[in-house]
């Protein structure tokens, strides 16, 4: 039996835990918490935290797996090349786990490659950023370079706001560098690729459904794009450009770019499956392709089959609830009802606390439909999104 350690094991790794066990791998997990939800799921769990770069290889070296991966999470990249690398096993180099999770270096790698772009700043410090802000021209983004989930990220229109929102920024960097960009209007979308023998294969395109300004959190996503063919081309055409400048030969890339008047402009990319459900649930849903057994495979080393089987719609929306504390949720039997709706899962329960969302982890759930086409499946998602009722002191 082929055995497979998988770096996490929160929510969000919880399909690859569910899948390698389905294909019949020996799965091990690592994961700073003895009680996350993956943990009963696997064979064996490593209590060792996810960004412990020589926790996760002494680990890697004790379990001697077939594979190493994880699923939908920036940081342990690192940790999951570094292990790679020593125990000899596929996957990308280190260099290119820097790159893809240091939003500096990944752009900087977007630069020296001919990659479009929006203009950015690298301010490692405070002092940095004091000399860099007068130069800025408004509006533009501020982010942490080395977080992920919206986390740290604002638009900032003009130079009081910048430095009234650095704090903000810097205080979600895990390393306290902040990087401003242009701020690129536009339609947004991440493409899902997969990388073999060096050749990135684009498996789908996402349309992207955002709060906006200020802090621009994912509240939904559809499949196929409904953008024109020649669109289309475009945009698969930046990424394979943007994933080879970062130097992913092999596995899963999630590339995010916003469709400007002069094109698509990258924003960044992981060298990992999207989060959100896109690759776990969307891509299934709407091309038949599994990307997560094709990833766990091919971390094995094994040949992986991502020919498309069907054209569908596929679509996730996300609840918005009221400021507060969460007292009940009705209705849920009665959306899942509703034609299409596939899954209704939540992330919050009575009692817990809801309020704006700043970011990510502040969503409640979300509604998963598929449909004929995309549009279908968005209503359904919509429909669903309406008949659930919260309730909210």
């Amino acid at each position: 039996m082929k055995k497979l350690l998988i770096i996490g094991a929160s929510i969000l790794q919880l399909p690859a835990i569910k899948k390698a066990k389905e294909l019949g791998f020996y799965v091990g997990v690592v994961d700073y918490n003895p009680k996350a939800v993956g943990v009963p799921y696997a064979d064996e769990f490593f209590n060792v935290s996810t960004i412990d770069i020589d926790g996760v290889v002494k680990t890697a070296q004790t379990f001697r797996p077939d594979g190493i991966m994880t699923l939908a999470t920036d940081m342990p990249i690192r940790a999951v090349a570094r292990a790679c690398e020593v125990c000899g096993l596929p996957g990308i180099c280190f260099d290119t786990a820097v790159k893809a999770t240091d939003k500096g270096e990944m752009i900087k790698a977007f630069d020296a490659c001919g990659v479009e772009h929006p203009w950015y700043y690298i301010a490692p410090d405070k002092a940095a950023f004091d000399a860099i802000a007068e130069q800025v021209v408004f509006p533009c983004v501020m982010k942490p370079t080395d977080n992920a989930g919206s986390r740290g990220v604002v638009l900032c229109r003009s130079i009081d706001e910048l430095k009234a929102q650095y704090c903000y920024s810097q205080g979600e960097s895990r390393g306290g560098a902040v990087i401003i960009e242009e701020y690129l209007c536009g339609p947004e979308f991440s493409v899902e690729v997969i990388v073999t023998d060096g050749r990135p294969n684009v498996l789908q395109i996402t349309d992207k459904l955002t709060t906006g300004a200020p802090h621009f959190v994912e509240m939904g996503h559809s499949q196929p794009t409904k953008q024109p063919g020649y669109v289309q081309e475009k945009i698969r055409d930046l990424a394979v450009r943007a994933v080879k400048a970062v130097g992913i030969s092999n596995g899963p890339a999630h590339v995010e770019m916003i469709l400007t008047e002069n094109g698509p402009k990258m924003v960044e990319l992981g060298a990992r499956m999207g989060g959100d459900c896109i690759t776990s649930h969307l891509v299934p849903l709407s091309t038949g392709i599994d990307m997560v057994g094709a990833t766990i495979r091919q971390s094995c080393g094994e040949a992986v089959d991502i020919e498309p089987k069907f054209n569908k719609g596929a679509a996730i929306r996300y609840f918005h609830t009221g400021k507060g504390v969460l007292r009940n949720i009705e209705n849920v039997e009665q959306a899942e009802a509703i034609p299409g709706v596939r899954e209704i899962s939540f992330v919050r329960r009575a009692g817990d606390a809801v309020g704006e969302i700043g970011s990510s982890a502040d969503r409640v759930g979300f509604v998963i439909a598929q449909a004929e086409d995309a549009d279908s499946a968005i209503r359904a998602c919509e429909a669903a999104v309406k008949t659930v009722r919260f309730t909210v002191d």
